[in-house]
C-alpha cells in the first residue's frame, strides 16, 4: 500500500436532498480533517446527486439503477437486469479508484457500491439516518465496519457493537445560521411587521401539504400572515400563479438557511435530514409525515419528536381539514412556540458530520496499516 498518497474515500448514496446533501456534509467534515483526501461520490443515473454533488465541488459516477416499484409494473423487470449492470459497474468503479474506505448513506446507489466494496476488503460505514432502518442497509451491515445513526434503540436492527449514535449531518450554512430574520424576510419580500408561516414540501413536492395550502390560503392572508410556500418541482406550474403579496411560492429554496431565518412556524414533511435541520433552527414545526415511505418510516420519525413534545403532528390523511387551523392556532399561542422550540432544540446534534467524518478516516488509517 502507497503510504505516501491521499487517502481514498467513496460516499455512495442519493436520490433525495435527503441523503444528499448529508453525503456532501460528510465530504465537506473529511476535506476538513484531510485537506488532501480524495473523494469520489457514486450515484444513480438521472437523480438529484448528479446535479448537486458536482455543484459542491466533488466528482460523482453515476449507476443505471432504481428501486423497485411499490405497484406491479413493467419496470419492475428490469430491475434485476439493472442490479446486474450496477453490481458490474460497481466493482470498476472500485477497483479503478481503490478506496481506502467507503461510505453508504442510504439510496440506491449504495446497496451495489458498499457490497462490493466489503468483498474487496475496504472497509465500510454505513449512516442510517431514520429510526428505522431500511431493507438496504439491514443488508448491508453484515459487512460493515461501523454504522452511525441518528436514533437511539437502533441494536433492534444492527450488532450493537457496530452502532454509534451521531445524529444525521446538515448542510453547514443550517449549523450556524447568521442571516437575521429582518434580512431573511426582506430577501424573500416580505415584512418584519407580520407573522409569517413556511411550508415544506421537499424537493419534488408533497401534494396533500399543497393542497391543504391552498386550501386554507385565504384563511392565512385574512388574518394578516406571511407564507413562504416551497411546493416543489412537480407542483411549480400547478401552485405559482397563487402567488401574491406576502405569500411567497417557490419550486425549490436554495438558501435555505434564509427560510427557516424567516419563520415563525414551519410544516414540513419528516424525512430524517428535515428533521435533523429542524433540531438545528430550533423553530415550532408540525410535521406531516408522507405516508408513500417504506415501513411508514416518516410516522415513527415524527412520532420520536412528538414523545418529547419537541413537534406537533398532522397525520397526511388528516390534512386537508385539520393542517392549517393547527397551524393557526400555533401562530396565535406564543408560549407553544416558545415550549416546542425549547424543546426541539435539546434534539440537535450540530457535529453529526464532523463525527462521522472521524469515523471515516479512522477506518481508513486502519486499512493503510
Amino acid at each position: 500500500m502507497n503510504e505516501a498518497r491521499p487517502y481514498r474515500i467513496i460516499i455512495s448514496g442519493g436520490g433525495t436532498g435527503g441523503h444528499v446533501f448529508p453525503a456532501i456534509a460528510i465530504a465537506d467534515s473529511i476535506r476538513e480533517l484531510d485537506a488532501s483526501s480524495d473523494i469520489l461520490f457514486v450515484g444513480a443515473k438521472g437523480k438529484l446527486e448528479m446535479e448537486k454533488v458536482p455543484a459542491a465541488g466533488y466528482r460523482i459516477e453515476g449507476l443505471d439503477i432504481a428501486g423497485l416499484q411499490r405497484r406491479l409494473t413493467l419496470k419492475n423487470l428490469a430491475f434485476p437486469f439493472k442490479v446486474m449492470r450496477s453490481l458490474s459497474r460497481s466493482k470498476r468503479i472500485v477497483r479503478g479508484f481503490d478506496p481506502d474506505a467507503a461510505v453508504g448513506v442510504g439510496g440506491y446507489a449504495s446497496g451495489p457500491v458498499l457490497y462490493v466494496a466489503a468483498k474487496r476488503g475496504v472497509p465500510t460505514l454505513i449512516q442510517e439516518q431514520n429510526s428505522y432502518a431500511g431493507k438496504t442497509n439491514k443488508w448491508l451491515a453484515r459487512k460493515a465496519k461501523k454504522i452511525c445513526v441518528a436514533y437511539d434503540g437502533m441494536e433492534r436492527y444492527f450488532p450493537k457493537g457496530k452502532i454509534i449514535v451521531t445524529g444525521n449531518p446538515v448542510r453547514r450554512s443550517l449549523a450556524n445560521i447568521s442571516i437575521s430574520k429582518a434580512d431573511a424576510l426582506r430577501s424573500f419580500g416580505l415584512s418584519s411587521a407580520s407573522k409569517t408561516l413556511l411550508m415544506l414540501g421537499g424537493s419534488l413536492g408533497a401534494r396533500t401539504i399543497n393542497e391543504s395550502v391552498r386550501n386554507g390560503l385565504t384563511s392565512i392572508i385574512e388574518v394578516g400572515y406571511q407564507l413562504i410556500w416551497q411546493c416543489g418541482r412537480h407542483y411549480a406550474g400547478q401552485y405559482s400563479v397563487l402567488e401574491r403579496n406576502g405569500v411567497v411560492i417557490r419550486p425549490f429554496i436554495e438558501k435555505m438557511e434564509e427560510a427557516y431565518a424567516a419563520a415563525d412556524v414551519i410544516i414540513a414533511r419528516a424525512g430524517a435530514l428535515t428533521i435533523s435541520e429542524l433540531c438545528l433552527v430550533a423553530k415550532p414545526v408540525i410535521l406531516v409525515p408522507s405516508p408513500n415511505v417504506a415501513e411508514d418510516h416518516q410516522r415513527k420519525n415524527a412520532s420520536a419528536l412528538v414523545s418529547k413534545d419537541a413537534a406537533l403532528m398532522v397525520l397526511d390523511a388528516d390534512a386537508r381539514g385539520k393542517l392549517i387551523p393547527t397551524a393557526l392556532d400555533l401562530m396565535n399561542d406564543m408560549a407553544r412556540q416558545q415550549q416546542l422550540s425549547n424543546n426541539i432544540r435539546t434534539l440537535a446534534r450540530p457535529n453529526a458530520a464532523d463525527d462521522i467524518a472521524r469515523e471515516v478516516m479512522a477506518l481508513a488509517k486502519e486499512h493503510r496499516q
